[in-house]
């Protein structure tokens, strides 16, 4: 499947995401749960086959328990 990610600065994205994600100590199928979603849109997003929207974003960070503030500093770097 084609990648929807067209650039580094949404690869970026996508790594911190998993980085918040196994700091947590959370699976993919617990986030997923944690959303009330299947766990293949958490796989999806994290590999870069489909964006979140800033509300979508917003609940992945509270799922995940995470201050979105601190990821888009990390994204300015």
């Amino acid at each position: 499947m084609r990648r929807t990610t067209f650039t580094k600065l949404q690869d970026r994205l996508c790594g911190l995401l998993v980085d918040e994600r196994r700091e947590a100590g959370l699976t993919q199928r617990e986030v997923a749960r944690r959303l009330g979603v299947y766990a293949s849109y958490v796989s999806k997003y994290e590999n870069g086959e489909r964006r979140l929207d800033v509300v979508e974003f917003l609940a992945v960070a509270e799922a995940i328990g995470f201050d979105p503030k601190e990821i888009f500093e990390e994204l300015e770097e």
